[in-house]
């Protein structure tokens, strides 16, 4: 029994150092990191996003999801960006990551910014300003994204499966998932409002409209004329048919999907599951009643705090050349 309790002491006295250092990296992050060393860094940055966004509006939810994507595996480190190796299958070839898209827009703003300062500006924190960058010019919220992360170097695609929350978890699970990354609930209804822009395929909700329990059911908790209309689109099987996640309003960042969740239109079933907890339930009423009153905000509230899960700073990581590679 002693050694059980000093065991479980130890467990507590290690995950209160790994939060107090958690902490201390995200403090080292500071506004204008690179005005002296890189001043320009980030207006070529956003005038790289702009050039891709404006040609292809769809790349803003894209990046928006490789950022979140970067952030709940290892921390906000680019290592989603890594290609794999003969040793070692990255997190690029995961499930979860195989229809990620927009990693051109990361090479080429690392490219044009690497043209007037070498070896200066990580990978890790051009992601993150792209995806800042990306979502304004759709019309979403700007926020001020305080740089200093540096590049790791390790990716490892099974630690996708138990980072990355799946479209068919749970509220419990949900908010698991996003308190083990130092977010709260506020912040996982809040970041789940990203799914206003952006489109998934059929194949994602396939059991969710055919077979939701193995006995050939549909998912109670979605709106029956909703589910009718979507069995039109997918039919059992289809894996190619593309959906807009924010029916009607998918290409602009609004508050539309909180309308469309309170309506139990969600597509996915953590969109649903957003109105099993009492908390969450009353900011997506909120939001659909006020048309999105304090959404902007919040929402640029809390991607400065997921920019800032597991940060490297300081002499950790490393600034890599050449954002799939490490140096």
């Amino acid at each position: 029994m002693a050694f059980q309790k000093f065991v479980s002491v130890l467990f507590l006295q290690l995950l209160l150092v790994l939060l107090v250092l958690d902490c201390a990296n995200a403090s080292a992050l500071k506004l204008g990191f690179y005005s002296k060393t890189c001043p320009r860094a980030e207006a070529v940055v956003t005038k790289t996003t702009s050039y891709f966004v404006s040609r292809s509006p769809s790349l803003a939810a894209a990046l928006l999801r490789m950022h979140f994507h970067d952030c709940f595996v290892r921390g906000c480190d680019a290592s989603v960006l890594l290609n794999s190796t003969k040793i070692n299958q990255a997190e690029k070839v995961s499930i979860p990551n195989l229809s990620l898209r927009g990693f051109e827009v990361i090479d080429a703003a690392k490219s044009a910014v690497e043209k007037i300062c070498p070896g200066v500006v990580s990978c890790a924190d051009i992601l993150t300003l792209v995806a800042r960058d990306a979502v304004s010019m759709i019309y979403g919220p700007y926020w001020e994204v305080p740089t200093g992360r540096r590049d790791g170097r390790v990716s490892i695609a099974f630690e996708t499966l138990t980072n990355l929350p799946p479209p068919f978890a749970n509220i419990t699970q949900l908010k698991a998932n996003f308190a083990s990354k130092g977010l709260n609930v506020k912040d996982l209804v809040v970041l789940s409002g990203g799914h206003t822009i952006g489109v998934s395929r059929c194949s994602t909700i396939s059991t969710r409209l055919y077979n939701f329990t193995g006995k050939g059911d549909t998912d109670p908790k979605l709106d029956r004329n909703y589910a009718a209309n979507l069995k039109k689109k997918c039919k059992p099987g289809d894996t190619k048919t593309i959906l807009e996640m924010d029916p009607g309003s998918f290409k602009s960042f609004d508050e539309d999907y909180y309308t469309v969740v309170a309506k139990r239109r969600g597509l996915f079933q953590s969109d649903a599951a957003l109105l099993d907890d009492v908390e969450t339930k009353a900011y997506v009423q909120l939001q659909a009643i006020t048309h999105g009153a304090t959404f902007a905000q919040d929402f640029a509230a809390s991607m400065v705090k997921m920019g800032q899960i597991g940060v490297l700073t300081g002499q950790a990581g490393e600034i890599r050349k050449h954002c799939a590679l490490v140096n």
